[in-house]
C-alpha cells in the first residue's frame, strides 16, 4: 500500500483557518489490501467535510444530530465493529482514523476538512499541522495561505522533525497582508539517510504570528452581512493582582508530580509575580493548611520565603476541595489593604476527585459559586487523568475563570508556568461591547469578566441590510480609568476588503460567527441549569448541522463499499469525555 500523494491545504483568512489534507494510496499488491487514513487535527478544529473515493466512487461522510446517528449504527457497533474514529491523542491534538479494503491495483483519495477560529495567547496566533505519513511519499508538500488585512506584524514556521536539507524545501513569501509558506520536500529529501526508506517526517510542522495593530477600538472586517470585530489593546499597565494558589498535596500527589512539577512550576511562578502583586498558598490533602494567614505582598522577601515553603511541599492523604476553596474565599474575602484596583484570582491544581470532607460535586459547585459569588475568577487546574475534569469546567467556568487538563509528561511544569503566564497580566475589566442594537442580530458574547495582555476579544453577529456605517462602542476599565473607545465602520469599504481576495471561499465570516457561536454556546451550557441546557444545546445543534460541523452534538457517518463494514461513527470528543 503506497501513498503517493500527500497534501495539506491550509487557508488562514483574517484568524479563520480552513484545511483540507489530501492522501492518495494506490494498492500494489496483486490482492485487496487495507488502505488507512490516519491523521491527527488540532481539537479546537470542527470537521466539516470527508469524503473517500475508490477508483472514482466517492463515499462521503454525512453529519447528522449525533443521537439519532447512535441508534441508527448502534446495530453495527453492538457486533463489536466501531469505536469510533475520532479519539483525543494528546494535548493539542485528536486523531481521525479510517480505513478500507480496496482491491488490486486500485486507488484510494481520502479527503477530510476541517475548520477553526485561531486563538491568540501569549501574543500570537499558533496553526499547527500535524505531519506523520509513516511511509516516504512522492508527491508531499503542506502549503499554507495567510491573509491579515490588518497586516501581518510577524511571522515564524517551526518544526520539531526539520534538518537542514529539509530546510531547503521550505520557501516562505511575505507581502503586508499575505503570507505564503510552502513546504515540498522530495522523496530524497526525507529520507533519514540515503540507504534507508524511513521518513523524517514525523511530528509538528507550527506557524506561529501576529498581527498589526493600529487602532485604539479594534479592527472590524465585514462579508456578505457578518462582522467580526477583534479588539486586543496594547501598552496599557497590568492590574496589580491578589492571587491563592491552592494546591492539592493529596496522597496521588506523591513522587514527580508535587516534588518536581509542581514546585518546579510554583517557583517559576513567584519569579513572575510583580512586586504591587498579593499572594498565598493554601495546600490540602483531608486537611487544609494556609502558608499564611493572610496575603502577603509580592515583595523579594516574601517571594523568597515562599520559595522555601514551596521546596517542602510533599504529599499524603485525601482531597478536600471544598474545604480548600471556601478557605481561600475566605482569605480573599477578609483581606485587607489591597490596592483599590485590582484583581482577584484563585488557581485550584487537583489530580482527583474529592474524597474528603464534602465530596458531592454538586453541592461543591453550589457551595464555591454562593461564596465567590462574581467577586474572584476560579481557574482549575486538574492535572492527569484521574480528576473529573467536568466538574472542574464546570466550577471554573460558573465563576468567570477557565479549566485546563496538565498532561502528566515531562513538561507538566512548563504547561502550569505557560498557564500562568496567559493570565499574568490582566489589563482591563468588565469589558463591554456595543452595537447599534436595531441593525445588528445573533450577537455572539459581547461582555467580558477580564482581558489578559497576549490574548484577544472576539465578537461576531449579522448586520441589517440597510446599514451603511456600523458604530461601536467599547466601554472598560483599565488601571488608570475607565475607558469608552469608539469607532465606525463603513460597511462597503470593509466589504471591498475581501472582494478581490481569489482564494478565500466566500463566507468564512458567516462560517467563523457559526464556529464562535457553537462554541460559546457549548461553553455556556456546561454551568447552565438542566431546561437552559436543552436549549443551548438545541440552538448548538442547529447551528452544527446547518453549517455542517462535526462538534459535541453531532456525528459524521462515514459509509463504505459494499461488503465492508457498512458505517463508522466520527465523533467530536471533549476535554470531560
Amino acid at each position: 500500500i503506497e501513498i503517493y500523494s500527500l497534501h495539506v491545504d491550509c487557508k488562514v483568512t483574517s484568524r479563520f483557518a480552513h484545511t483540507v489534507i489530501t492522501s492518495k494510496i494506490v494498492n500494489r499488491a496483486n490482492e485487496s489490501r487495507e488502505a488507512t487514513f490516519e491523521v491527527e487535527l488540532p481539537k479546537t478544529a470542527f470537521i466539516t467535510n470527508f469524503s473517500m473515493s475508490i477508483d472514482g466512487k466517492v463515499y462521503p461522510g454525512i453529519i447528522k444530530e449525533k443521537a439519532s446517528a447512535q441508534k441508527e449504527y448502534d446495530t453495527a457497533v453492538s457486533r463489536g465493529q466501531s469505536a469510533g474514529l475520532v479519539k483525543i491523542t494528546g494535548r493539542k491534538l485528536e486523531q481521525f482514523h479510517v480505513s478500507v479494503s480496496i482491491a488490486a491495483t486500485s486507488k484510494v483519495t481520502f479527503e477530510l476538512m476541517y475548520e477553526e477560529l485561531l486563538k491568540r495567547q501569549l501574543g500570537k496566533f499558533e496553526l499547527l499541522i500535524k505531519v506523520r505519513p509513516k511511509q516516504l511519499v512522492k508527491h508531499f508538500q503542506i502549503d499554507v495561505h495567510i491573509f491579515e488585512p490588518q497586516g501581518i506584524r510577524f511571522l515564524e514556521t517551526d518544526s520539531t522533525f526539520m534538518t537542514n536539507e529539509l530546510t531547503e524545501a521550505l520557501t516562505k513569501v511575505q507581502n503586508e497582508t499575505k503570507a505564503h509558506i510552502l513546504f515540498k520536500p522530495t522523496v530524497d529529501q526525507q529520507k533519514i539517510n540515503p540507504e534507508l526508506d524511513e521518513t523524517l517526517l514525523n511530528g509538528d510542522f507550527v506557524v506561529r504570528y501576529d498581527v498589526k495593530r493600529g487602532a485604539t477600538a479594534g479592527d472590524i472586517q465585514i462579508v456578505n452581512g457578518y462582522f467580526v470585530h477583534y479588539f486586543a489593546p496594547r501598552e496599557m499597565p497590568a492590574f496589580p493582582k491578589n492571587v491563592i494558589f491552592v494546591i492539592d498535596r493529596s496522597g496521588s500527589m506523591a513522587g514527580r508530580k508535587i516534588e518536581q512539577q509542581t514546585r518546579d512550576a510554583l517557583l517559576r511562578i513567584l519569579q513572575d509575580l510583580r512586586p504591587e502583586d498579593h499572594f498565598s498558598f493554601i495546600t490540602f490533602s483531608s486537611k487544609v493548611a494556609e502558608w499564611k494567614s493572610s496575603l502577603l505582598q509580592a515583595t523579594a522577601e516574601n517571594v523568597e520565603s515562599a520559595a522555601g515553603f514551596v521546596q517542602t511541599l510533599s504529599a499524603s492523604g485525601g482531597t478536600d476541595i471544598n474545604r480548600a476553596l471556601l478557605t481561600a474565599v475566605s482569605v480573599l474575602d477578609k483581606a485587607e489593604r489591597l490596592p483599590e484596583r485590582s484583581v482577584s484570582m484563585i488557581i485550584l491544581l487537583t489530580d482527583g476527585q474529592p474524597t474528603s470532607g464534602e465530596n458531592n460535586v454538586e453541592v461543591i459547585q453550589e457551595n464555591i459559586q454562593e461564596a465567590i459569588d462574581g467577586k474572584y475568577a476560579l481557574f482549575c487546574l486538574g492535572f492527569g487523568f484521574d480528576v473529573s475534569y467536568k466538574f472542574l469546567e464546570k466550577m471554573a467556568l460558573s465563576n468567570g475563570g477557565l479549566a485546563r487538563r496538565i498532561y502528566e509528561n515531562a513538561d507538566a511544569a512548563l504547561q502550569l508556568q505557560g498557564f500562568y503566564q496567559e493570565v499574568a497580566t490582566p489589563i482591563l475589566m468588565r469589558i463591554e461591547m456595543q452595537y447599534p442594537e436595531n441593525a445588528v442580530e445573533g450577537l455572539t458574547k459581547n461582555n467580558f469578566k477580564l482581558f489578559f495582555e497576549g490574548s484577544e476579544i472576539i465578537v461576531s453577529g449579522k448586520i441589517s441590510n440597510e446599514l451603511d456605517l456600523l458604530p461601536v462602542e467599547i466601554k472598560a476599565q483599565s488601571h488608570a480609568s475607565d475607558l469608552t473607545l469608539k469607532e465606525e465602520a463603513n460597511v462597503k469599504e470593509k466589504e471591498q476588503v475581501f472582494q478581490n481576495q481569489s482564494y478565500i471561499f466566500g463566507n468564512f465570516i458567516e462560517r467563523l460567527w457559526a464556529y464562535l457561536t457553537i462554541q460559546q454556546l457549548l461553553e455556556k451550557s456546561i454551568s447552565a441549569q438542566e431546561e437552559d441546557q436543552k436549549a443551548l444545546e438545541a440552538q448548538a445543534l442547529e447551528l452544527s448541522l446547518r453549517y455542517s460541523f462535526v462538534t459535541p452534538l453531532t456525528s459524521m457517518v462515514v459509509t463504505k463499499p459494499a461488503g465492508q463494514q457498512q458505517a463508522e461513527l466520527a465523533n467530536k470528543p471533549t476535554e470531560a469525555g
